[in-house]
């Protein structure tokens, strides 16, 4: 039941103290704001760096070729050798359980690529259908490589956003036209789109793909791979995978079993998880900041009602000798002690959610490693109540305190 006399006299004592309520209320905005702004911001770097792998297969490996660096069944070190496509096959076939896709890939030397008397240096390469399931890359208009076109090495070529804005017209249909590379014309099938975020989208999309086999055949290369990208089934040790594959490929060309130089390879499922260990222990330290911050405020209110407590000792002690009951005495120190609180902390939560709001939407995505820095509504809700059931704890200390007031030694108080 609503209560005039307490809350008129809940907002007297405010307005008795403005300093003192000003600065314990400050504590208590600031606890809650500093938990749920590094919070958001946490969240925000971590959206960031996840934008940069985009719909990259995470339980993926990339792997190709370099000199050896150990003498071998009478060969010297420093041997130079290339991965082919029997190399891609023996994988296949010896890994069939635990790889979902592989892509091998053959770069284009020299990609000028042009389209009427427009012209521009691109990435070139050979590449096969498998790519779009690892890659960050999606089809934007038109298909991707199928099995025929590597089948019967086509002229066929799947071109990013970016080289369609440089080679054709604004609104400008880029399928079925052709664009030439060195002396020869390959028709635009398809166009692709990155789903990564920043710089890094706008290199995915200045690439020409074109098939594996037919790059092999236009560099004089047959069967030669440059280096290869696999991923996954779910639940599959990338690095358990890798080690084999480095194994069948050592024995394929006799590269020394100690020889670490010879294959190398980067492991993308492992870098996700040191990614997220970082971000894990980025999350502890805002917790442990945000919830010190938190017990500080929560701390400085219970001090601010025994302070409280010891200025009204003689009122209390008035009201006691009048009639009132322990429970009225208490009721009147912790709804003071419950409405500091929550009205700081929902100041400091409304504050910190709209500085929040507004970097997601000035920054937009002008930073590669920071994107939509968002809380959980649920989580700030939470930290609101334990905020204002804590302020009430520590005012039920003053509060006990208060009602245990002996009236006759509570008038004698000075």
């Amino acid at each position: 039941m609503f209560d005039y006399d307490k809350w008129q006299e809940i907002f007297n004592t405010i307005a008795k103290h403005k300093l003192r309520t000003g600065l314990t209320a400050l504590g208590v905005f600031w606890g809650i704001f500093m938990l749920v702004f590094l919070m958001g911001a946490g969240n925000g770097l971590q959206n960031g760096v996840n934008g940069l792998f985009g719909g990259h297969a995470k339980n993926s490996v990339y792997m190709g070729s370099n000199r050896t660096s150990l003498p071998y069944k009478g060969m010297k070190p420093g041997r130079r050798f290339s991965l082919n496509n029997d190399d891609v096959a023996a994988i296949r076939n010896n890994f069939e359980e635990e790889i979902a896709y592989i892509a091998p890939r053959l770069w284009m030397p020299g990609g000028n690529v042009s389209h009427g008397e427009k012209s521009a240096s691109f990435d070139v390469r050979g590449d096969l259908p498998d790519l779009l399931h690892i890659d960050a890359l999606e089809i934007y208009q038109g298909r991707f490589l199928n099995a025929l076109d590597v089948e019967n090495k086509r002229k066929i070529a799947i071109v990013g956003r970016e080289v369609v804005k440089a080679l054709f017209e604004e609104g400008e249909d880029a399928i079925g036209q052709y664009i030439k590379l060195r002396g020869t014309e390959f028709k635009i099938v398809g166009v692709i789109k990155s789903n990564r975020r920043g710089e890094d989208a706008v290199d995915d999309e200045k690439t020409v793909l074109l098939p594996l086999t037919t790059v092999q055949q236009l560099r004089n290369r047959p069967g030669e791979v440059g280096w290869f990208v696999c991923s996954m089934y779910p639940n599959v040790d990338v690095g358990i995978v890798e080690e084999k594959i480095k194994k069948l490929l050592k024995d394929r060309h006799n590269v020394h079993p100690d020889d670490n130089r010879a294959i190398w390879s980067d492991n993308i499922q492992e870098e996700y998880r040191q990614i997220n260990g970082l971000f894990m222990g980025i999350t502890v330290l805002v917790w442990f900041v945000g919830i010190g911050s938190l017990l500080a405020g929560v701390i400085g209110v219970g001090n601010i009602m025994l302070i409280l407590v010891k200025e009204r000792t003689k009122e209390i002690g008035i009201r006691k000798a009048l009639g009132a009951t322990p429970t009225s005495i208490i009721s009147m120190i912790l709804m003071e002690s419950v409405f500091l609180t929550t009205i700081a902390g929902y100041l400091g939560l409304a504050c910190s959610v709209g500085i929040l709001f507004l970097m997601s939407q000035f920054m937009g995505d002008a930073t590669a490693f920071f994107s939509n820095p968002e809380i959980d509504l649920g989580i700030c809700l939470l930290s609101l109540a334990i905020l204002v059931i804590c302020g009430a704890l520590t005012g039920l200390v003053p509060a006990m305190q208060a009602a245990n007031v002996n009236p006759v030694i509570a008038l004698k108080d000075e």
